[in-house]
């Protein structure tokens, strides 16, 4: 019998579909599209099967919907730019470029030994001019439209980084690259405007029903949509007013002081000089602290008074303003209306700086002592003038509307979102296409003097500005709209933006004179099914989302949501941790595939829990299941020498084979459902198990295994695996006789008249309990397996009147006496 050895047929049929250029996409087909996209990697290091998981569950997909009869395009590429390739470059002492395009030689190889059915002649780098260019092209656009701009603000600064960060980049006030507490720093910095978008953002989350709900409900709470008012405070002696945004406008006869972010430029623009030092020393304090932390329920509510009062609108009031650190500068207005007896924060800030607690809501059923603890719920109005005695909900309506007719604010909408912020002052990344002409002012670079070149001699380092300052030939340029002397933007883009539009490069990614063509995109896209990381919900697929918004806006395609189904797999662990090269815990693919082979790998990371799930790596686990494809494989030689024999052992088919079959096509039946049911690829190799299991005790017990049902078990088991364990397959495939390739064939069918049982058990019962068991012909009708049944318990039913006889389908007949 032919021997099991991965190492020698994986490498060969590897090379026969590259020189036959089988995963090679045509542009048009008459078959069907599919598109099928894994989110592509930062390639700043080696794959370890954490990744491997990824690609292969893309791979099951693309080779299930080729073997479907449709026209599948599956690219890959690498999101070569940010900070993750640069750090590790000045870790090494070696420039980004090479770091990053070794690591990308490295990985390539990685993929292509585990068999992946990538169209590597659309492989898309993002650090590269032909890329990057088009990169450029969208800021452009952008620009154009009023979507992109500069302005001066506070941002998330990384000391470790020494670079700002968008708000969706700081998890728990740190940095999600490196896990240094972020700090506030003032810069001016290039913004794309994302708010014009939020409502078409959250609009399009109800179009999108193949996406995990889980992951559309973070979307929809990153971009916190809220209903109420916005109301202008005057400040007293001075021409300025304090805007506030409030849910809850109904509380306004409640205020008993304002609240400003420390972050806000209100706060030293109101402070007045006698408090000018002490609060100067609060902001520096506050400025160490966690930004995000500091606004939780359980930390300490501080701040200090500002010297300054303000109106309130409705009352005449004069209000105390104070700064205080529970107030975020990018929420609402960075300013805050506090009512201490309707909110806990403003209630702690109250208690602990002895400020009044004035109660204008009470519950509509019993009393609530105000001093004690606050009331956040729905109720009546009181102490509200012309408003006692409304619901609150309706004093919402009412109280908005009397503002709006008086002047003083107006109904709004405000969203949690912020505007994205793509400056970053590193240097790995896409130079941001706009120089700066005295004459002139903000001038971008015209399209066709794109792209705007990285230059590579530079040094790198973080210092804390763009290392693009250092270059004075890339600094200097002339104006492109006067001629003059002019100099170039140094900061380079977020990577994100990179990523913000890949998917749509792959269609064309060798074209020179536009990113991409629209009609080839249009056919193309939406993205089929998009499979990757949940930690990238929010940051990633909202980018995307926003930029193909932007232009299907523009007119550049013809779709404005890019990834019709998602799927968000696990991650694997070991060692009860997320692997990674800091915990030694980092299981290598290349050691896997050269003890185990490529297939067994893909079978047991799929194998070893539910895709959606994370699961930890187990050594026992891999081994096992390298047992089972090489008791497959031993079953199907055995078949083959059957099937090649010169005996005729084509006879009818017994009870055995007529189960065996049966069992077969309900295999076939059953992986087909488990793959398009959720990528159930666990429980699909689980039914192939179970399979080879019946098939073994066929293959022992049987005295003369039928040639025409192995024939057809041998034909279809390799089809079926196919997708799993690909170069598996395509061996048996030829060993069968077969000329095709078999990742060019179709998917098997399954038989339906082959699942008919041709006998059936049914159990029965007396007054519900059992008393025996009879087998009877599948297609008896149900009275004619009543009357069995009766027959059957015959004797047990003398002397007794039977008064009714009830049958479950298939299972068993239950007879009631008395």
């Amino acid at each position: 019998m032919k021997e099991y050895r991965p190492q020698e047929i994986e490498p060969k049929w590897q090379k026969v579909w590259e020189e036959k250029k089988v995963f090679e996409t045509p542009q048009c087909s008459e078959k069907p599209k599919y598109y099928a996209l894994v989110m592509f990697p930062y390639p700043s290091g080696t794959m370890h099967v954490g990744h491997v998981k990824n690609y292969t569950i893309g791979d099951i997909v693309a080779r299930y919907k080729r073997m479907q009869g449709y026209n599948v395009l599956h690219p890959f590429g690498y999101d070569a730019f940010g900070l993750p390739a640069e750090n590790a470059a000045i870790a090494h002492k070696i420039h980004p470029k090479k770091w990053t395009l070794d690591n990308i030689n490295t990985i390539r190889g990685q993929i292509k030994k585990i068999g992946i059915t990538y169209d590597w002649n659309r492989e898309v780098i993002t650090c590269t001019e032909d890329y990057y260019k088009w990169t450029q092209w969208i800021f452009l656009k952008l620009y154009e439209a009023k979507l992109a701009y500069k302005k001066p603000g506070a941002v998330n600064w990384c000391p470790s980084c020494q670079t700002v960060l968008a708000n969706e980049q700081v998890k728990d006030g740190k940095c999600e690259r490196c896990g240094t507490t972020v700090t506030m720093k003032y810069l001016e910095q290039w913004y794309f405007k994302i708010t014009d978008y939020a409502e078409k953002l959250l609009e399009g989350l109800d179009r999108l029903p193949g996406w995990p709900e889980h992951v559309k409900t973070m979307q929809r709470n990153w971009i916190g949509k809220s209903t109420g008012a916005e109301v202008d405070f005057p400040v007293e002696g001075l021409d300025r007013k304090i805007r506030i945004f409030t849910t809850r406008p109904d509380t306004i006869y409640g205020v008993t002081f304002m609240a400003i972010a420390p972050e806000s430029p209100l706060v030293l623009e109101l402070v007045t000089e006698e408090k000018k030092k002490e609060v100067e020393e609060f902001m520096a304090k506050v400025a160490l602290e966690d930004r995000f932390k500091r606004t939780s329920l359980d930390v300490k509510k501080e701040g200090v008074f500002l010297g300054r009062y303000a109106i309130n609108p409705l009352t005449g009031e004069k209000i105390p303003i104070y700064v205080a650190n529970y107030i975020l500068y990018e929420y609402g207005t960075g300013a805050i209306m506090a009512v201490p007896a309707h909110d806990q924060r403003d209630f702690d800030f109250a208690k602990a700086y002895g400020l009044p607690i004035r109660q204008v809501i009470k519950p509509k059923e019993g009393e609530w002592n105000i001093q004690e603890k606050p009331y956040e719920e729905e109720g009546i109005m009181v102490n509200s003038g012309p408003f006692d005695g409304l619901e609150s909900t309706k004093g919402i309506e009412e109280v908005t509307k009397y503002i709006e007719e008086k002047g003083y604010g107006k109904k709004s909408v405000q969203y949690k979102l912020r505007d994205w912020l793509i400056s970053r002052q590193r240097y790995w990344g896409a130079p941001i296409p706009v120089v700066y002409c005295e004459k002139c002012g903000i001038v971008p670079v015209p399209e066709k003097d794109l792209p705007v070149k990285l230059p590579e001699n530079v040094e790198f380092l973080p210092t804390g500005q763009s290392p693009l300052t250092l270059s004075e030939e890339f600094k200097h340029t002339t104006c492109p709209k006067c001629g003059g002397p002019a100099h170039r933007e140094v900061e380079t883009m977020d990577t994100f933006v990179d990523s913000s539009w890949y998917f749509l490069r792959y269609v064309n990614p060798k074209l020179e004179d536009k990113p991409f063509d629209t009609n080839d995109v249009n056919y193309w896209l939406p993205v089929d099914q998009y499979i990757g990381g949940v930690e990238h919900a929010v940051l990633h697929l909202l980018y995307s989302r926003f930029i193909t918004k932007v232009l299907y806006d523009l007119g550049y395609v013809g779709f404005d949501e890019p990834f019709k189904n998602l799927f968000t797999q696990g991650m694997i662990y070991k060692d009860g941790w997320k692997m990674s090269k800091s915990k030694g815990n980092v299981v290598s693919p290349d050691d896997m595939i050269e003890k185990y082979g490529a297939d067994t790998l893909r079978m047991y990371i799929l194998f070893m829990a539910p895709p959606e799930k994370d699961a930890e790596w187990n050594d026992a686990g891999i081994e096992g299941v390298n047992r089972f494809i090489k008791r497959l494989w031993n079953n199907y030689y055995k078949m083959i020498d059957t099937v090649n024999s010169s005996e005729d052992t084509e006879c009818e088919f017994g009870k055995e084979e007529k189960a065996l079959r049966r069992k077969l096509h309900a295999m076939i039946k059953k992986i087909k459902e488990d793959i398009e049911g959720g990528f159930k690829f666990n429980t699909a190799i689980a039914g192939l198990m179970e399979f080879n299991n019946q098939l073994s005790d066929y293959l022992e017990t049987a005295k003369k295994p039928n040639k025409k049902l192995l024939r057809e078990i041998a034909e279809k088991i390799a089809l079926i695996i196919s997708p799993f364990a690909p170069h598996m397959a395509e061996e048996m495939w030829h060993d069968l006789g077969k000329e095709t390739l078999i990742v060019e064939e179709r998917w098997p069918e399954y038989d339906e008249s082959a699942l008919m049982e041709e006998e059936i058990t049914i159990v029965v019962q007396v007054n519900g309990k059992v008393r025996g068991k009879i087998v009877v012909p599948a297609q008896l009708t149900e009275e004619q397996i009543k009357e069995r049944a009766l027959e059957s318990v015959k004797k047990l039913l003398d002397g007794k009147e039977v008064v009714n006889t009830f049958y479950v389908s298939g299972k068993l007949v239950n007879i009631v006496v008395k």
